[in-house]
Formats: C-alpha cells, structure tokens, sequence
C-alpha cells in the first residue's frame, strides 16, 4: 500500500462517500481509514483542528497531500476523471476549485444533516 486516503468519520457524507470509492482507491494502490483511527492519529503530527480540517493523502513515507490537492491526486490517476483533473489545474479554474473545496469542507456536517447523513459504523 502506497499510503492512506484518511477522512472525518465523523462526516456522513465523508464516511459514505471514501468507502463507496475504496475499490478505485485500491487499484491505485491506496487503502482508507478514518482521520479518527488511533494509528492514524499518532502518524500524523497535527493539532485537532488541523487534523479533521481536510481529507488526506498518508503515503508510506509519511509525504501528506490535503484538501484539493487529494482530489487532483486521485482524478490525475482515473481515466474517466481525467478531464476534470486538467480543469482542477487550469490558472483561474484552479482557485475556483479550491475555493469550492474549502466551501463545501467548512459545511460538509451541516450537508450531511441536511442530507439525512450521519456517520457510518466502519470508522
């Protein structure tokens, strides 16, 4: 395994959504674990804010990629999310992407209420 995709289990839509894609993670040579998980936690050298701020990337060598950039990470290496990749990188494209990451991370709890989505039991 090459790293970790690490998610807020405590984020319905995130405990969902990271699982639902593990076999596309998988073949990409990356498992997923909740930001929560113990061993998780003591890999990572960051604040409790920081920690559940962003979705990340855990690679074996301890490298860390967050937020947007975990997304690029991924659609840059699925054929069919490809396109998106080259929008997500474009000059002006690229801060709107960001800026859109940011948006839904800071209300991603208020979403998943919202949408009936509380966190699943596999964190």
């Amino acid at each position: 395994m090459t790293g970790l995709v690490l998610y807020d289990g405590s984020c319905g839509a995130c405990s969902r959504w990271v699982p639902f894609w593990s076999p596309t993670l998988r073949r990409m040579d990356l498992g997923v674990a909740a930001l929560q998980d113990p061993d998780v936690m003591r890999r990572l050298d960051l604040t409790p804010e920081e920690l559940h701020s962003d979705i990340r990337i855990l690679f074996s060598d301890d490298r860390q990629l967050a937020g947007a950039d975990v997304y690029r990470y991924v659609m840059r290496r699925v054929w069919w999310a490809y396109p998106l990749y080259l929008v997500s990188i474009a000059p002006v494209l690229r801060s709107i992407f960001d800026a859109a990451y940011r948006v839904f991370a800071r209300h991603r709890h208020a979403i998943s209420a919202s949408c009936g989505l509380g966190p699943t039991a596999n964190h």
